[in-house]
């Protein structure tokens, strides 16, 4: 008689088969989060100061500008700290065409300093004289973030022209020299003299380490001004050189805790939807969130960056 055939197991279950990814240890599931955090963090505010932030300069500059022509087209746009109808004037509200030739400029410049209004094209100073009046007024920009429009402010040189159009027409004024920190500052302007002074940062790209300012005369008429609402040294928080904007922390506080909460839930997708379905989900709801939040992070950094 013949050995008997050893026996051959069935087959599994087709079920069975197919193995199972190990789930992640639950213990993994908040460094995860804050893994996550960290990496969208860091690739959102990357790409808020060099592709998000230009893009919204270059919208605010279409609006802006479209606003300002309608303006004065209509004799309303403003020629003082107030707009037509005796309202201060709101922060970020357009009340100049700025053009400096020699570094084919062309920017609509938005009334105040802080952070957030430099985010759409330079700002005037409010508690200085419009563009064309007599007495000093002065113009902040940023460096890089944001369209950068004052980033070759550094090439002007003495005798560029700087062209501006408000209110009360168009005025051109003439560059006399730029200042670093401890060159000597200018004699005040006289009477019935009018001057411009565009500041913006100095330093390497994104790295802003002091003020560049460059002084202009005007050679055209000089324009009346209004009586001010807003004396000299009347600035509120992030109006000042290479100042933050305080105000902006409970924005900072929400972004958290939404990105915080966002982290969490992918988290979670991970271990029960699986890692495709997790990222299809999570990367653009993280991706947006942390644009947002290094938005708000930047209102927090000098506002001439």
């Amino acid at each position: 008689m013949s050995p008997a055939d050893p026996a051959v197991p069935s087959p599994p279950p087709a079920d069975a088969q197919q193995e199972r990814q190990p789930l992640p240890d639950a213990r993994f599931a908040v460094p995860g989060a804050a893994l996550l955090i960290l990496a969208a963090l860091l690739l959102g505010f990357a790409a808020n100061l060099t592709v998000v932030s230009h893009l919204q300069h270059a919208r605010a500059q279409q609006t802006g500008f479209a606003e300002l022509r309608e303006q004065l087209a209509l004799g309303t746009a403003p020629v003082g700290q107030t707009d037509y109808r005796g309202h201060p004037l709101d922060p970020g509200a357009p009340v100049a065409l700025l053009r400096i030739p020699a570094l084919d400029l062309r920017e609509v410049v938005f009334e105040g300093t802080t952070p957030g209004v430099l985010t759409a094209g330079p700002g005037h100073r409010r508690d200085t004289v419009l563009p064309g009046q007599a007495g000093t007024s002065v113009l902040m920009g940023r460096q890089w973030a944001y369209g950068g429009p004052f980033r070759e402010l550094h090439t002007l040189a003495v005798g560029d022209t700087v062209e501006i159009t408000t209110g009360q027409g168009e005025h051109v004024y003439r560059v006399t020299g730029l200042r670093y920190p401890g060159d000597e500052v200018p004699a005040p302007a006289g009477e019935g003299e009018g001057r411009l002074t565009l500041i913006t940062a100095t330093g390497g790209p994104y790295t802003p380490s002091d003020a560049l300012r460059v002084d202009a005369e005007l050679t055209t008429g000089v324009q009346p001004a209004p009586a001010r609402i807003f004396p000299v040294g009347s600035l509120g928080p992030g109006e000042e050189t290479l100042e933050g904007d305080s105000r902006v922390w409970i924005q900072v506080l929400l972004w958290s805790q939404g990105l915080l909460l966002a982290a969490l839930a992918v988290t979670w997708a991970y271990r029960n939807w699986g890692r495709a379905q997790a990222w299809i989900v999570g990367v653009p709801l993280l991706g947006g969130l942390s644009v947002g939040l290094s938005g708000a992070l930047t209102m927090l950094l000098p506002n001439l960056l």
